[in-house]
């Protein structure tokens, strides 16, 4: 193993334990701290680090902005975010309309920080472009969660909640090497999103590091933009230019119905689809037995939702219980995961409809 994918490794292992403590840290049972409940010389009492999080406080007002729900995916991430803020007798979640105008996207968070929300959780169109309105909500005393696509300076968010996208691609490149591995002259091709962003990017390099690792590159690389007619569009290009292909990744499965379309439409079936992100759809093709996509590697679409969590806990002053540090991490990223025949069953009833 590389000491590209080594490192990236480690970070997923950190990602995974931050994953996995914050259902626990963020509530559950009172768990009870010896000692007293005065200051443990941090800021933050005995009391507070030990408590049931769940427990109603103060009322907290959270602004929450995010692109608009053109796909699955990105619908799914509001819908959580408001099925969870409805969990907490406590939150007050303003929702500002889903939009891909950056301005418009803008204006909400300068609305929110002028009406003195608690907090903010965001994830922006473009990380860069509102990258500014954040470090101005920063400013103004309202903490921020980023979600998904990074702000350009890490200073805009008090928390960061990301998804893994270069392990996405170091999962998707070793299961292909699972399958392919024996076959060094394997057609390997990709059908990846939007080509300018950051998180494309991060995809199909841990895809061409871990392909790497065992001898295989990619052949044939198109690029769609996440919607269902750019997936299929780029595909009948793909198709066209490679007569023979042994494997496709491709990166969003909400474009993958595109995607799958086109294919039926040239009649090929001689590789098999890996997807990505993780919809219901596909997870129920792995589980007809019958179709060419035998795997999907999951991107979480509950990244908002946890950024409510987080976002109520800093407004009120609360810290992840279970750690022994008594304030909220920086940045917490989710894990990557194959969904495959063998495991589905295990994701498939918290998976997003294409």
């Amino acid at each position: 193993m590389s000491a590209r994918t080594t490192r990236r490794r480690f970070a997923v292992a950190a990602g995974v334990s931050a994953a996995l403590l914050l259902a626990g840290c963020t509530g559950n049972t009172p768990e009870e701290v010896e000692g007293d409940n005065g200051d443990n010389g941090n800021g933050s009492t005995n009391e507070q680090a030990g408590s049931s999080n769940d427990e109603t406080g103060e009322t907290v007002t959270i602004g929450f902005s995010a692109p608009a729900a053109d796909h699955g995916w990105m619908a799914a991430i509001t819908t959580a975010a408001q099925e969870e803020a409805a969990e907490f007798e406590d939150v007050d979640l303003r929702v500002a309309e889903g939009t891909n105008d950056v301005n418009l996207q803008i204006s909400q968070v300068e609305t929110f920080i002028n009406e003195g929300v608690d907090a903010i959780v965001m994830l922006p169109f473009d990380g860069a472009a509102l990258t500014g309105v954040a470090l101005d909500a920063m400013e103004a005393g309202i903490p921020v969660v980023n979600v998904d696509r990074e702000f350009s300076d890490p200073n805009a968010a008090r928390v960061t909640i990301l998804g893994d996208n270069y392990g996405m691609g170091v999962s998707a490149g070793e299961y292909m090497c699972e399958r392919l591995g024996d076959q060094p002259d394997a057609v390997i091709a990709e059908i990846a999103g939007i080509d300018n962003l950051p998180l494309t990017q991060d995809r199909s390099q841990g895809f061409a590091d871990a392909l790497g690792e065992c001898g295989l590159e990619v052949s044939n690389r198109v690029a769609a933009d996440f919607t269902v007619q750019g997936g299929e569009s780029a595909t009948a290009n793909l198709l066209q230019a490679a007569p023979q292909i042994d494997a496709i990744w491709n990166h969003d499965d909400d474009q993958g119905v595109g995607v799958m379309q086109a294919i039926e439409n040239a009649g090929r079936d001689e590789f098999f689809v890996v997807g990505g992100a993780g919809s219901a759809n596909v997870m129920r093709d792995i589980q007809s037995g019958d179709s060419l996509v035998e795997a999907t590697v999951v991107y979480p679409s509950t990244q908002a939702a946890d950024g409510i969590r987080l976002a109520r806990l800093l407004a009120q002053g609360k810290a992840m219980s279970d750690l022994v540090e008594v304030e909220v991490p920086r940045l917490i990223q989710l894990y990557a995961p194959v969904v495959t025949a063998d495991n589905v069953d295990q994701y498939i009833d918290s998976a997003f409809e294409s």
